[in-house]
């Protein structure tokens, strides 16, 4: 098992050990995550595992947890705490978005989406 470090920036987020559960899978990438830390009760990330087609919806996409941080910045920049650094992280959550909605639709184009052809 290792353990991730990009996310420590400050003493609250240092508190937080997010560790990778699982060996890279067919695509490079893994699959099981786990945070915990102060009193957080250890919450664990599964995401999608296998094309759904196949194994089922197993886990959860970078889609569905980009729209939830999306969703939180949005709420920020409509309050107190709008800045010029949310806007601009938004900006790029929205663009990351977009640019792994058009790797779908193509792969949709393709005839290979939901599969393990590249």
């Amino acid at each position: 098992m290792r353990t991730l470090e990009d996310h420590k920036v400050n003493p609250a987020n240092d508190r937080l050990e997010i560790a990778v559960i699982d060996e890279p899978g067919h695509g490079g990438a893994c699959h099981s995550y786990k945070i915990s830390g102060g009193n957080l009760e250890p919450i664990e990330i599964d995401f999608q595992n296998g094309p759904i087609a196949e194994a089922g919806i197993n886990g959860v996409t970078q889609e569905a947890l980009l729209s939830i941080v999306a969703d939180r910045l949005r709420g920020f920049q409509s309050g107190p705490y709008a800045c010029k650094a949310n806007a601009c992280a938004l900006t790029h959550i929205e663009e990351a978005m977009h640019w792994l909605q058009q790797r779908t639709i193509e792969r949709m184009r393709r005839g290979v989406e939901g599969t393990h052809t590249v």
